[in-house]
């Protein structure tokens, strides 16, 4: 099936171009036993996912009040070097579902700096997997997208597996198909030093960031297993029933609210800055894996995001943070008391926040 659908969203803010279904779900030590036995790929499996809680909320509200306008300012100045690039028809391609809140944002500064015609679709791309061709052709073919306009969008990288995986799966797009897409991606937050064009290198609370469905449109991540068809999008399954949770377009509102009063500020995409930017996080994850015998890469999860994340849907066993009092921290302690996860301090980590995965084997 290639049917687009918006989730919770507003149609103009986002399209999915992905397949709702249903799923059973596996409970999240049992998906962890699998993927690490690698009897199953992650793509296949969903955990349960559960409503934050009021607390919570309340945490991802007030991130939202600190961070609003500084998001808004960055979202701006990505806008603005697209603007400066690429050609007049704009398409925003969002990797679902962390890019998903920042694809629809940027959509916005675009047309609101006059760009009546950019467009936001976000889709899927699986680690080891690729991207989900059958949504570039639907794009380039039937909705008559410029390749030249299409720009990727996530919303931070760490270790850059995401950002190798779509630069491959681009080359081997390029390499058969007639229509040239750009290699690039463009990021709010480059703490890897693996972007193509970002707006900071801080690892910082992005509050969409600390959300699963309740920020992303109500939809799950993409999954890829055997109900997925030659000509179907990739999947995903939607959450109505946490409608009354949902804070999708309170989000985009209250951080679109200052666009208007963004001051200008020049995008990262220095070779030379990223490069010591990329070469402190390797140095980081190196004396990461000695300190704690870590041999798969995969354990090892850097920065707010995707600790959070960790915390969130896999089985944590460690928690490291920076500083322990940082507002930006304050709901992955919350998470680790709850799960009752050992937090340590590193204050020589160059990034707020790393989790890691608990090994099995």
């Amino acid at each position: 099936m290639t049917t687009p659908f918006s989730g919770s969203y507003r149609p103009e803010d986002t399209v999915f171009l992905l397949k709702p279904m249903a799923m059973e779900t596996v409970d999240v030590a049992a998906k962890e036993r699998l993927i690490q036995s690698g009897q199953r790929h992650y793509s296949e499996m969903l955990a349960p996912e559960r409503a934050p809680d009021l607390r919570y909320l309340e945490l991802f509200e007030a991130l939202t009040v600190r961070y609003a306008r500084r998001l808004a300012t960055e979202i701006m100045a990505l806008a603005c070097h697209l603007m400066a690039t690429r050609p007049r028809q704009i398409t925003v391609v969002s990797l679902a579902r962390a890019g998903t809140p920042i694809g629809a944002l940027l959509t916005r500064a675009l047309q609101q700096q006059g760009r009546a015609d950019a467009r936001h679709y976000s889709i899927s791309i699986i680690r080891d997997r690729g991207i989900d061709e059958n949504a570039l052709a639907f794009m380039l073919r039937q909705e008559g997208r410029e390749p030249a306009g299409l720009a990727f969008v996530d919303g931070w990288t760490a270790k850059g597996v995401i950002t190798e995986e779509l630069r491959q799966a681009l080359r081997h797009w390029n390499a058969r198909q007639p229509e040239q897409l750009t290699e690039a991606l463009y990021v709010v937050s480059d703490m890897g030093g693996v972007a193509d064009v970002a707006a900071t290198y801080d690892d910082y609370a992005i509050p969409s960031g600390i959300l699963n469905a309740t920020v992303s449109g109500l939809t799950s991540r993409s999954i890829l297993n055997a109900a997925i068809g030659p000509e179907d999008f990739h999947g995903c399954v939607f959450y109505p029933e946490f409608v009354q949770h949902d804070r999708s377009n309170w989000f985009l509102d209250r951080v679109a609210e200052h666009f208007a009063r963004a001051k200008p500020i020049e995008v990262r995409h220095d070779p030379g800055t990223r490069l010591d930017r990329r070469r402190l996080m390797v140095e980081f994850l190196v004396r990461i894996h000695a300190d704690y015998r870590i041999s798969d890469r995969n354990f090892v999860k850097p920065g707010v995001a995707e600790a959070t994340r960790v915390l969130l849907r896999r089985l944590p066993d460690l928690l490291l943070l920076r500083d322990l009092d940082h507002p930006d921290v304050e709901h992955l302690r919350l998470l680790a008391r709850e799960k009752q996860v050992p937090i340590v301090i590193d204050s020589t980590m160059p990034i707020h926040a790393t989790a890691l995965i608990k090994d099995l084997s």
